[in-house]
């Protein structure tokens, strides 16, 4: 349990128009609506807190972030965290690095690039104690991606709707190959009953081999 303080809902407020203004020069969401964004965007980013215990997280990665969810709302709700979004697309770094500006954020960092190749750099590499996505892909090609910037004993938070049940499924060996396990699935309604959120925790066990992640676009093209 948590509460949000007076600046921090103005915070979300400000995030919420900024997003709004630029959403109209390029395609950042396709949920402009106040309620939805709060909701779908704001609240769902937060869920990460029923399965992770932030107080014990000191820094963050996010893989694929796009308008920034969930890494922004994390770092407003928790401040204390030491954060890292990333995305491959310019536009929408630039996007995130106004925001930050804006909201009056420091310790959270937009970078531009693909995460097959930040995660081959000891910068990154297995050094963050938790590593979350939304991001539109399957748990495979997200785990390749997502797992070895995380350091052993720390933890990937997949965002998936319901067919993220299924992807489960036939992720088990791709897991253990990147030296990890999935310790907990959390599925629950989010709001109202026809959004499902189901959230995926997996556990760094292990170093990652170095030939995790494979080369830019193969993980997508051919998921383990």
């Amino acid at each position: 349990m948590f509460f949000l303080s007076r600046d921090q809902l103005r915070q979300f407020e400000i995030y919420y128009q900024f997003l709004l203004e630029k959403n109209k020069l390029f395609n950042l969401t396709s949920i402009i609506d106040e309620d939805e964004v709060i909701d779908k965007h704001f609240v769902d980013s937060l869920t990460c807190c029923r399965v992770v215990d932030m107080s014990q997280v000191s820094n963050v990665i996010d893989i694929g972030t796009g308008a920034g969810f969930p890494g922004i709302p994390l770092k407003i709700a928790f401040p204390h965290l030491y954060v890292i979004l990333v995305d491959s697309l310019k536009k929408r770094v630039n996007f995130l690095n106004e925001l930050i500006s804006l909201l009056g954020l420091t310790g959270i960092y937009a970078i531009h690039g693909r995460a097959e190749d930040l995660a081959r750099d000891d910068i990154y590499r297995g050094r963050f104690d938790l590593c979350v996505s939304r991001a539109v892909a399957n748990l495979n090609t997200l785990s390749e991606y997502c797992i070895p910037f995380v350091r052993v004993n720390g933890y990937f938070v997949s965002y998936k709707s319901v067919k993220g049940l299924e992807e489960m499924k036939n992720c088990s060996s791709c897991l253990h190959l990147l030296g990890s396990k999935i310790i907990y699935v959390d599925d629950f309604a989010l709001s109202s009953q026809d959004y499902r959120r189901i959230l995926i925790k997996i556990k760094k066990c292990e170093n990652t081999s170095n030939l995790y992640p494979r080369k830019a676009g193969i993980p997508l093209k051919n998921p383990l």
